[in-house]
């Protein structure tokens, strides 16, 4: 069974970057799981407290609640709350811009995993190229008088391949399940927003 290092090693060059790909991709994969969780954006004091408005001394409350725990949901609800005086249709359309900024932030460096499930293989299948070059270097001054050689060659330029696919479809992976998890999170918000606009229209 051939250890990681020999198999770094015959990897050549690419593994390189490939390294660094899979620890990018890595990085980014856990920073999206410690931060996209629905209870940590949509908190649930802030839920409660928009429950509660009955009054504009509760809007007041609720104010001071997202202030003390601002994040993309108190940062929409904080819009709505201070432009509740507008009509509907505008406060609709200033939620909608606030909204807009917000995703991004929703969405940041989901880009990076994306990008890294495309280029991986790409990368993998450019280290097996320069390897086969070897492989054909070795025949060219050798011939095929060794076949153990040559098999041990192309064995050798496949490696990066084999990783380049494996990084690009656990990239892949990470990037859809975040991507499914960031929209369901903004579904959950334009609910509840439509949902507080309503409650104010009728204060």
């Amino acid at each position: 069974m051939e250890t990681i290092q020999e198999l770094f090693r015959q990897g050549g060059i690419m593994m390189y970057p490939l390294l660094f790909s899979s620890i990018l991709a890595l990085a980014v994969s856990i920073e999206k799981f410690l931060t996209l969780k629905t209870s940590k954006i949509i908190d649930p004091k802030i839920l409660s407290v928009l429950d509660a408005i009955k009054s504009n001394e509760d809007i007041n409350v609720a104010k001071n609640v997202c202030k003390s725990n601002l994040g993309v949901f108190s940062n929409i609800v904080l819009v709505a709350l201070e432009y509740r005086e507008e009509s509907q249709e505008q406060i609709r359309q200033i939620l909608n811009d606030q909204g807009r900024q917000e995703v991004r932030v929703l969405e940041s460096r989901l880009g990076i995993l994306e990008t890294i499930s495309g280029i991986a293989p790409l990368l993998g299948l450019l280290g097996t190229v320069l390897g086969m070059i070897q492989v054909f270097k070795v025949i060219a001054e050798k011939g095929l008088g060794n076949p153990a050689l040559l098999s041990g060659g192309i064995s050798e330029a496949l490696v990066t391949t084999a990783v380049g696919l494996v990084i690009g479809i656990l990239a892949l992976i990470s990037f859809n399940y975040f991507d499914n998890k960031a929209n369901s999170i903004i579904l959950d918000i334009e609910k509840y927003s439509t949902e507080l606009v309503l409650k104010l229209s009728k204060l």
